[in-house]
């Protein structure tokens, strides 16, 4: 008997438009095709929230006319309290769970998957996505992921919470295949110079293949260590600096410091110094790169002499580069969840207000959620 498969729509959210390309290319391989709406359609619609967007689409879910899904980094962290408004959860990767759960709504799977919570059942995932099993992107096009999960465990940060301790990198062969379809090459990663890694030091000989094999091979434009990829000060070397230099199209380098205070670096489990990050900065104005720096502030153990100490390495980073700031937000399934910002000293507005006047300050340290605007990232070449 002929069994009709129902419409799949996927909500389209600007912020979350990678996801819809992984996951409209990992559907696609068990006979879904995620058809892009506006508003709930279809027979089943899924959603990706992150922590800073989820609340805006909390009623349009729990009022859908039609079964939701929601997955996401926010529904990650938060499954219980999404549960009480959408029919499935997925908690964790996607690529295999959705498709899963879609044939088994479907009744083509008789197994309820794992990795996905409603309000009466949730058992953990019990498998991790390799990269390699699934395309970076088919008809949606997004960027090329070439690494997964992340070493270190930042304490503002979700990424180790939802993509576990271990990194996985895709192979090159997969990475070549994505790229054939494009000619500005765009790679995602927690960290670019990690490729090939285990996370803690760079692997020159993985990165120099990657990095010959989509310039010189395919004769592709390569933006590595920007937007959406950067990379940790300790990586910024001289070695790692040649290699950009010398395959890649940018002429900035986007590495995150987040304080300048080694305090708060300490608390916050960066497993660096303000030390390596001048050293980066100094790296980069050798190699005739811009350093593009990425800052927070307002941590909630932050003291006045913590940020004193932070605005003063923003302006010696001005002298050579810019900086992305932003004020801290406290992310559900972090160590830091359920904190507060801090209010910043009065001579941040000062110091803070003239530099992003002169050019180079970007972001935001009074609207936290402008930190997840990607429009000023893109510009990081």
């Amino acid at each position: 008997m002929y069994h009709a498969m129902k419409t799949v729509c996927w909500r389209t959210i600007s912020s979350q438009k990678n996801s819809f390309a992984a996951l409209y290319a990992a559907c696609e391989r068990y006979g879904y095709h995620l058809q892009p709406v506006q508003k709930p359609e279809g027979d089943i619609v899924c959603y990706s929230l992150n922590s800073i967007n989820a609340s805006q689409y909390y009623r349009e879910i729990a009022e859908s006319p039609v079964c939701t899904i929601v997955g996401g980094p926010h529904a990650t962290a938060c499954y219980p309290e999404i549960t009480g408004i959408a029919d499935y959860v997925i908690v964790g990767e996607g690529e295999y769970t959705l498709p899963s759960l879609l044939s088994w709504i479907d009744k083509t799977n008789p197994r309820f998957p794992t990795g996905v919570a409603t309000k009466d059942r949730y058992t953990p995932l019990d498998n991790t996505v390799i990269l390699d099993s699934f395309p970076c992107y088919t008809k949606i096009k997004g960027y090329i992921e070439i690494s997964r999960g992340c070493p270190f465990s930042c304490a503002y940060c979700q990424t180790p919470a939802i993509f576990g301790h271990l990194m996985r990198h895709r192979s090159l062969y997969a990475i070549q295949q994505a790229a054939k379809s494009v000619h500005h090459v765009r790679l995602l990663s927690p960290n670019a110079l990690a490729y090939g890694s285990n996370g803690r030091e760079p692997h020159y000989q993985s990165i120099r293949s990657l990095l010959s094999m989509l310039h010189d091979e395919m004769n592709k434009e390569v933006y590595f260590g920007t937007f959406p990829a950067e990379v940790r000060p300790e990586f910024v070397t001289p070695g790692s600096l040649d290699l950009i230099r010398r395959y890649c199209a940018n002429t900035r380098l986007h590495f995150g410091a987040q304080s300048g205070s080694d305090r708060v670096l300490k608390k916050l489990n960066r497993r660096h110094t303000v030390h390596d990050v001048c050293v980066a900065v100094e790296n980069c104005r050798d190699a005739d790169i811009i350093p593009v720096v990425d800052i927070i502030m307002g941590f909630p153990f932050e003291e006045d002499e913590d940020q004193k100490e932070t605005l003063q390495l923003i302006r010696w980073i001005a002298g050579y580069g810019k900086i992305h700031l932003h004020r801290f937000i406290p992310l559900p399934g972090t160590p830091l969840a359920g904190t507060t910002s801090r209010d910043l000293i009065p001579a941040a507005d000062t110091t803070l207000g003239k530099l992003a006047l002169q050019g180079f300050i970007t972001g935001s340290w009074n609207r936290p959620e402008i930190r997840f605007s990607t429009s000023d990232s893109n510009n990081n070449v």
